[in-house]
């Protein structure tokens, strides 16, 4: 099967640990303490990370949905023994693929998810309901797609709810998948995310679509990625230049090495879950060493 195998997703643990030690580092120096203690309390928090991951190779479940870092995560990917992937779409801008990304998912039977900002909302409430119509999920993706780790938690709570009220009267569905711009989060973001009645999501493969390298890169870049595996949540726009011309083969090469794709509705666990250090769902009962990838 393409894409990552039963090893453990370091670079994923390390790319959260790095934020972490930022923001870290950031409230540190914020608060007058010596550049001596700020790098004494980084080297701690580093030696801890490690050790953090060699629980993890050993299998011991980390208690805490924040890894037990005191933080709270959001959803990266999901454990399961089962070849089911999501393919996401983030919808802030554009809309001249949207038809045509539409009909490529319609021909091999594909649902995905697609998370609209409140203004790509307003400007195209037909294809909103469209998609809702073709059985794909909606997901928001913010009102204005703002750094929402910059914003106070009214603010953050505005951003989600705005767009929440808008799709909702648009259509009658009540979202509840949000995935943050930019990927950019704080852990007031997920309590206040959580507060809404919403699961966070990130990914765990990036297309790179963004940077218009082509359409070989986009396939490429997913299908020989190194998280890619059972339960990954996959990043793509479908305002991005290449997307919609890369997507038929895309699908067609992940569905001829075993996967199935299913809206993140169906691949998320919405109880009796827990997270590990990584940012990955784990079902009750089983631990990080018992996945199939």
């Amino acid at each position: 099967m393409l894409g990552r195998s039963s090893g453990d997703n370091d670079s994923q643990t390390s790319g959260v640990l790095i934020q972490y030690l930022r923001e870290v580092s950031e409230y540190l120096r914020g608060v007058n303490i010596s550049r001596k203690a700020v790098t004494l309390a980084v080297a701690v928090l580093v030696l801890a990370g490690l050790l953090g991951v060699r629980y993890r190779e050993e299998g011991t479940l980390l208690p805490t949905s924040s890894g037990g870092s005191g933080r709270e995560l959001p959803i990266y990917c999901v454990q399961t023994q089962e070849p089911k992937i999501a393919l996401t779409f983030d919808a802030a801008w554009g809309n001249e693929d949207t038809h045509k990304i539409m009909e490529i998912l319609k021909k091999n039977d594909v649902k995905v998810t697609f998370f609209m900002t409140g203004g790509w909302v307003e400007s195209y409430p037909e294809d909103v309901k469209m998609i809702l119509a073709e059985g794909h999920d909606l997901g928001n993706h913010s009102q204005n797609h703002k750094n929402m780790s910059q914003l106070s938690d009214a603010e953050k709570e505005k951003e989600i709810m705005s767009v929440h009220e808008k799709v909702k009267e648009l259509t009658g569905y009540d979202m509840f998948l949000f995935r943050p711009p930019y990927g950019d989060y704080d852990p007031k973001l997920i309590r206040v995310t959580k507060k809404c009645n919403y699961y966070p999501i990130q990914w765990d493969v990036d297309s790179l679509d963004w940077k218009d390298y082509g359409v070989d890169s986009i396939i490429k870049t997913v299908t020989q990625h190194e998280h890619l595996g059972n339960g990954s949540i996959i990043l793509c726009h479908n305002g991005a230049r290449y997307t919609a011309e890369a997507l038929d083969t895309l699908i067609r090469t992940l569905k001829d090495a075993g996967y199935q794709f299913v809206p993140l509705s169906e691949l998320i666990y919405r109880n009796g879950y827990s997270m590990d250090h990584e940012g990955r769902q784990i079902p009750d009962g089983e631990t990080t060493d018992q996945k199939d990838n």
